[in-house]
């Protein structure tokens, strides 16, 4: 039960700062400022940190979402928390290197996140320009 239960809880904090993308009056319109830049990576890191938890979380619990080449990882939990953070990090900011591979519902788990990798930015860009263009009428 405490399983699924902070399954969950890592879903909804990613689902809640993803959220403040879309509500009014978080970001601002500047294209260039520190506000948005570590907005941007409080959100990358948010999600980053939420899909390595759900590979390390799923891993723990005796399903298989990453291989290390063709055989499955027996290593320790640093090793595990490593390598789901570290897969994370490249199918979020890109296609992968293909060291770490993603097997069963790992792959849509990482499908998901590489999604959503390639639509924060465009999403960010169009916030701040309609919020800009609504500004300047």
């Amino acid at each position: 039960m405490a399983f699924y239960l902070s399954l969950i809880l890592i879903v909804l904090c990613m689902i809640m700062s993803m959220q403040t993308l879309f509500s009014s009056a978080k970001i601002k319109g500047r294209w260039v400022s520190v506000e948005n830049f570590l907005y941007l990576i409080s959100l990358y890191a948010t999600i980053l940190i939420g899909f390595g938890l759900i590979y390390i979380w799923l891993d723990l619990h005796g399903l298989v979402v990453l291989m290390d080449g063709t055989e499955y990882m027996e290593t320790g939990f640093l090793e595990r928390l490593e390598t789901g953070f570290y897969f994370s990090a490249v199918t979020l900011f890109s296609v992968g290197y293909g060291d770490v591979s993603p097997v069963g519902i790992g792959r849509l788990i990482a499908v998901l996140e590489a999604l959503i990798g390639y639509v924060i930015p465009a999403a960010f860009v169009a916030r701040v320009v309609f919020d800009a263009g609504d500004r300047a009428l």
